[in-house]
């Protein structure tokens, strides 16, 4: 079949280039919308009139924008442009002002990070959610996973999928997929950058980009420094990440792309307080935390590669992957494991024009392993003691997706698609140690089918509205399976989690109004529930099915511009208020009855005002509200005091290159909860006085910087 015309792909790049008022609107209030349109074909076969530059692996920005865009159901993006005059530090900078994504700050580079509940109760890393780099997968495959290899300065955009809505990538999860994409030298924004930050609590960050092209060759490298000594006691962290890519155009139809990336992170742990140190002195560490010099130190190697094929039908993306994970954590006990994750994906997206019907398509597979060794030692002041534990672990998994939109009317499209899966997890004790003398192995296997349909419906060029059906299933990680307790360690053999997702939303924008809103429901069967068994001594949350719970909410975002010309012409004047309501519930739990599920707050809030001036110069003030603070426990009886907390971003742009930007957070210096680690009952676990399950907030804080770019 002949490619579509040259005007039918700049039409589908107008596909919704802009959204939603999260990020970009949010900090940006010049950004305008283009018509949207359900013609074309996301084939890119070079720049088109008005797009940047992008390759065959790696598309445009604009173009990367227009195809999450065409996704039927609930997307952010962030361009990460916006985020270079600004200070990022940690992915909750990168994703602050997205709705329904919940990012909380622990310490130094630990994160809650959960979209729409997913792993909600867990009280460290990451469950329920595919991070994703460049398209291609970060987790492990076991599906666990954390953050400390994303880079906020080594972005060029990110991707949202919230939900089913990860399909195009294979991912089904409750909490669906963040693609975090890198530049390459054709979509960075300069060919060199120098930066240097930092501010409050010792922090310091020296970041250096350079890129060049050469032909049919393309190279980026990326390097950037961290170290800081905390707002706590105990919190020292120093982090170095290098990433790299290099393109090479084989054929006018075939690019190959590898993805080179080292990411060391040493962090001390303080631990977690009770609610009343939290609330009156913050800046302390747990004792343990000290006694046992608890820290987190990993090493993390990457190299993927990507294959694309660019046919006489769509594109064929071929994508392989291989990770080694050194991570060295002395908590409870001194935990040493090492492993690597390897796996290979191709993927095919490609339109047919079937009956004078425009039909698209997305066919792909995914298969991905890895073995980790899993040892445990005493922890003597950090140190390796007498082991405890010789363990392997083992997954793999293997899967088949497939997404099809069919136009059937000029403006509406009918969406359906599946994911069919089996998830291997097998766990070997290797024994022989005084306190854990048996052999002992044990085996899960998980398998199904998720499906998905959905309508698109594109009233105005610059509106969609969409509703879809979801099903999802989580399958439990080692960190889930392998549970450690005061006696031993025990391989638990959990239940998939299984959930079906249902979503209505509408987005776009109409005259000054840009609007992001999505109304969801999630009916959950046998949801992987956590609760710490001893959070002041950091020993690992249990975890056990839970028969049913509920998750729902609102996932909203509007921005206005409602003034303009204020100070000189071409000034620009917004508003944006951001809204997650999350309503997560047990239902006639054997023990928790209809409690609310506890960790995260119902309402969360974030307020910006934005000014920009042609001259360059930008000031965002913010309140980030949270009204009714999380519960600490399921059983409901305690609950962390709600906050407020007052911000303002400044800077200006130079027409040199050159940005000088300052940040200056919580300046109220208001006490507050960050993140809990959620328990049973902290009634009986002796109550607020007793309970050291509390991470607190960061108090007043100031950061400042200068970027070139040229």
């Amino acid at each position: 079949m002949p490619r579509l015309s040259r005007a039918g792909r700049r039409a589908a790049l107008s596909l919704f280039a802009c959204a939603t008022p999260s990020a970009a609107l949010a900090q940006d209030p010049a950004v305008t919308l283009p018509e949207l349109s359900v013609v074309g074909d996301a084939t890119p076969t070079g720049p088109l009139p008005g797009e940047a530059r992008g390759s065959l692996s790696v598309p445009s920005v604009d173009r990367q924008r227009a195809t999450l865009y065409q996704t039927v159901g609930s997307v952010a993006f962030v361009d990460a442009a916006t985020l270079q005059d600004r200070y990022a530090n940690t992915i909750r900078d990168v994703l602050k002002d997205v709705p329904g994504v919940y990012v909380q700050e622990r310490y130094g580079q630990e994160l809650r990070l959960s979209v729409r509940g997913s792993g909600i109760a867990r009280g460290y890393h990451l469950r329920g959610l595919e991070i994703l780099q460049d398209g291609i997968p970060f987790n492990l495959a076991d599906g666990s996973g954390d953050f400390y290899q994303i880079d906020p300065l080594a972005l060029r955009a990110v991707e949202v999928y919230k939900g089913g809505n990860a399909l195009t990538f294979g991912a089904t999860t409750l909490g669906g997929a963040i693609n975090f994409v890198t530049p390459t030298a054709y979509t960075a924004i300069a060919p060199n950058i120098l930066r240097i930050d930092g501010g409050s609590f010792g922090t310091i960050r020296e970041q250096a980009q350079m890129s060049r092209i050469d032909g049919p060759l393309d190279v980026l490298v990326n390097a950037t420094l961290t170290n800081a000594e905390g707002f706590r006691a105990h919190e020292v962290q120093a982090t170095k990440n290098f990433n790299a890519t290099i393109g090479y155009r084989i054929a006018p139809d075939i690019e190959t792309r590898f993805y080179l990336g080292t990411y060391l992170t040493d962090q001390k742990l303080p631990g977690s307080l009770t609610l009343g140190q939290s609330l009156t002195t913050p800046t302390l560490a747990n004792p343990t935390a000290i006694t046992g010099n608890q820290s987190r130190k990993v090493e993390t190697e990457r190299i993927a590669n990507r294959t694309s094929f660019l046919l006489d039908v769509g594109k064929l993306d071929v994508d392989s992957w291989a990770i080694h994970k050194s991570l060295y954590h002395p908590i409870f006990q001194a935990i040493d494991q090492d492993g690597w994750t390897y796996g290979i994906s191709p993927h095919w997206a490609g339109t047919f024009d079937l009956g004078g019907f425009r039909d698209d398509v997305v066919l792909g597979l995914r298969a991905f392993a890895g073995q980790n060794s899993a040892l445990q030692f005493v922890n003597i002041r950090g140190q390796r003691g007498a082991q405890t534990l010789n363990a392997l672990q083992s997954a793999s998994n293997y899967e088949a997706y497939g997404e099809n939109r069919f136009w059937f009317l000029p403006d509406v499209a009918l969406m359906t698609g599946a994911k069919a899966f089996s998830s291997n997890r097998t766990y070997s004790d290797k024994g022989g140690l005084p306190g854990d003398v048996t052999l002992r192995f044990a085996e899960q296997t998980y398998a199904g089918i998720n499906p998905k349909v959905g309508l698109l419906w594109q009233p105005l060029p610059t509106v969609q509205v969409f509703g879809d059906i979801t099903r999802s299933r989580d399958v439990p990680d080692f960190g889930d399976l392998v549970q450690q307790n005061l006696l031993n360690t025990t391989f638990v053999p959990l239940r998939a989690q299984r959930a079906w997702t249902y979503e209505a939303g509408a987005r776009g924008r109409i005259d000054r109004l840009a609007f992001d809103v999505t109304f969801y429901r999630s009916d959950l069967r046998d949801e992987l529930i956590n609760f710490s068994t001893n959070p002041g001594l950091n020993i690992p949350a249990a975890t056990f099915n839970t028969p049913r719970s509920i998750h729902q909410g609102v996932e909203a975002a509007v921005t206005l511009d409602f003034a303009g010309d204020l100070i000189g012409a071409g000034d620009a004047l917004s508003l944006t208020q951001i809204w997650t309501h999350n309503d997560f519930r047990f239902v006639r739990d054997p023990v928790f009855g209809n409690d609310r599920i506890a960790g995260i707050p119902t309402d969360v809030l974030r307020t910006v005002l934005s000014y920009r001036h042609p001259s360059g110069f930008h000031i965002a003030p913010a309140v980030d509200w949270v009204p009714e603070g999380a519960f600490a426990d399921h059983a409901n009886t305690l609950r962390v005091p709600g906050y407020a907390l007052l911000g303002v971003e400044a800077g200006i742009d130079f027409s040199n290159g050159i940005a000088l930007f300052v940040d200056a957070r919580n300046l109220t210096d208001a006490r507050y909860v960050s993140d809990i680690a959620v328990v049973a009952n902290a009634r009986a676990a002796g109550g607020a006085a007793a309970l050291a399950a509390f991470y607190p907030g960061t108090g007043r804080s100031i950061f400042a910087g200068v970027r070139a770019a040229f």
